[in-house]
């Protein structure tokens, strides 16, 4: 017998159960069904859609991608068909996978995320949502849901009061307490957190003397954010009762470990799917090997073991 699939990879994230802790993650996947033909979506723990609207949007001016020495910088405008033609043109395709499908939701207002909510319950194959509360609050002059305790649980309280299915909320990593946010966000009925999203950044080019992107900044993703959002992993599953997901430079099984040690229950690949459309599936395999190798047995046995003391 091959000793790596005597390993469990499996995972729990509140009431949904995942074959394994590797998801691949929202806006760096399309719609999930785009993948289809260059990887084994059955292999997936789960996917995230790219952001939902209540009406399509047409996103951000081009360029959107940069590179960057460890990364990229990306300015997309939360492009997506809107969640009627999601649940109408997008969904029905995705049903034929194992890999349960995250519909990620964000909105303007927070009206517009529990209406987002409320039109994908009354569809069959979602398996949970995942509220994006970095977005500006237009209605609040521009300030971001996840940039206060107070307005991200508003966003989930009015999520959950139309919602059944789990609720995982991805917050913004720019933010001097992201422990007290994410309380916030348990207290007022997440099921789960996603940590973190993108770093705002910019790169310009001194012979245009402009931005490399359509806009002027946009989010730095990537091989250069995983430490710093592995200590926000840290932080967070440390305030909280709920799973937490880890999103930030993953590329490797060793930085899937990483990011279980310190706390996650699960991870979300972004950035190296770009380069790799394989790399959630080349991802999961070398998980089996590393841990037969270190003869881990269960992949939930490294939750939160780091042992602050040897530091």
């Amino acid at each position: 017998m091959n000793p790596a699939k005597a390993v469990d990879l499996s995972v729990e994230i509140g009431a949904l159960h995942l074959a394994n802790p590797v998801i691949a993650a929202s806006g760096t996947f399309g719609y999930g069904i785009e993948f289809a033909n260059l990887t084994d979506l059955n292999r997936l723990g789960a996917i995230v859609v790219k952001g939902l609207s209540l009406e399509p949007m047409e996103g951000a001016p081009s360029p959107r991608l940069s590179p960057t020495p460890a990364g990229m910088i990306n300015a997309v405008g939360l492009q997506n068909v809107g969640v009627r033609r999601f649940i109408s043109e997008k969904l029905p395709a995705l049903r034929s996978y194992r890999a349960p499908i995250i519909a990620n939701v964000f909105g303007r207002t927070v009206e517009e995320y529990a209406e987002v909510t409320r039109h994908l319950e009354g569809a069959d194959g979602v398996a949970a949502y995942e509220l994006n509360i970095s977005c500006p609050n237009v209605a609040c002059g521009g300030i971001q849901f996840g940039s206060s305790a107070q307005q991200a649980a508003q966003v989930v309280a009015a999520a959950r009061k139309v919602g059944r299915r789990p609720l995982w909320v991805k917050l913004s990593p720019n933010v001097a307490d992201i422990g007290s946010i994410a309380k916030a966000a348990q207290d007022a009925g997440g099921d789960a957190l996603t940590v973190a999203n993108t770093y705002p950044a910019m790169s310009v080019d001194f012979r245009t003397r402009g931005s490399r992107i359509g806009n002027p900044t946009g989010g730095l993703s990537g091989r250069a954010i995983k430490p710093i959002t592995l200590r926000l992993v840290y932080e967070a599953s440390r305030a909280v009762g709920i799973p937490v997901i880890g999103l930030g430079g993953i590329e490797t099984a060793e930085d899937v470990l990483e990011y279980f040690v310190v706390g996650a229950s699960a991870v979300q690949v972004g950035t190296a799917s770009f380069a790799d459309p394989n790399a959630c599936v080349r991802i999961i395999s070398e998980l089996e090997k590393l841990c037969a190798s270190y003869n881990i047995r269960n992949i939930n046995g490294l939750r939160r073991t780091f042992r602050a003391e040897n530091h």
